[in-house]
């Protein structure tokens, strides 16, 4: 079963949309009708995915961002509301993952480079989609958490602490933003058949093997299940959802 959307007149702004999660969303938006705002760090993958849904008849616009420089996000926001005159849908998808390491050894600046991308881009993400949204009284912003923020896992507090945080920021804005119309949730995939995942089952085999064992579900996700749970989260369909953390992680939190 496909479910379906009617986003027409609505306009979806995707963050890390290049590739991975955010590609499968911004193409499943497109598909339902939205204009949808594809943001990413590499030009060149962007510039071929705009091209692509533009070719097939969709209102799209690719933005160059970098989510870590809050400058940049305001500015792709402001784009964005310039281009198509609202901003209706976001997924806040874009991240990155550093290596694994001894909680003892991290560096301090690896630390600053996962959670500039993953925790401190949302943040500025949700900030600026909020500022647009507040004053249309409407709107859905979805945040990409990760099975990192709500279980723990050796090696990886660097990376979980971002992941939790995502997870903190949502609630928070959840309860805050409500009552205004506009609802805030996050999703909290699993290992999915990404490119950053592929990167990690080469290089950390063994981990990902030990992983991979705990899901249940004996399979990688696939990036457009990931898309779908964010696509029912901005509709009609989740109107009662608010401030929740949604896992899309084949069962992986669920023992």
């Amino acid at each position: 079963m496909t479910l379906t959307y009617d986003f027409s007149g609505q306009v979806a702004l995707v963050t890390g949309a290049a590739s991975g999660m955010g590609l499968a969303a911004a193409r499943a938006f497109a598909e339902a009708g939205a204009a949808v705002v594809l943001a990413d760090v590499n030009q060149a993958a962007l510039d071929v995915e705009t091209e692509k849904l533009a070719s097939a008849g969709h209102r799209v616009l690719g933005v160059l961002c970098d989510v870590s420089d809050e400058a940049q996000v305001e500015a792709m926001v402001a784009r964005t509301v310039e281009t198509f005159g609202r901003l209706d849908m976001a997924f806040n998808n874009a991240g990155i993952q550093v290596d694994p390491s001894d909680a003892a050894d991290e560096t301090g600046a690896n630390f600053d480079l996962v959670n500039g991308v993953n925790m401190r881009g949302v943040w500025a993400c949700m900030k600026h989609e909020l500022k647009q949204m507040r004053a249309q009284g409407s709107g859905a912003i979805v945040n990409c958490s990760s099975l990192g923020g709500l279980v723990g896992l050796p090696q990886r507090a660097a990376y979980h602490a971002g992941k939790h945080g995502v997870i903190g920021m949502t609630k928070s804005a959840a309860m805050e933003y409500a009552p205004r119309g506009v609802r805030i949730n996050a999703v909290c995939p699993g290992v999915i058949e990404t490119p950053m995942v592929a990167d990690m089952l080469v290089g950390q085999a063994e981990a990902m093997e030990a992983i991979m064992r705990e899901q249940p579900i004996g399979c990688l996700g696939r990036a457009e299940e990931v898309a779908a749970a964010a696509l029912w989260l901005c509709s009609p369909g989740a109107s009662f959802v608010v401030g929740v953390a949604l896992p899309v992680d084949g069962g992986f939190t669920a023992h």
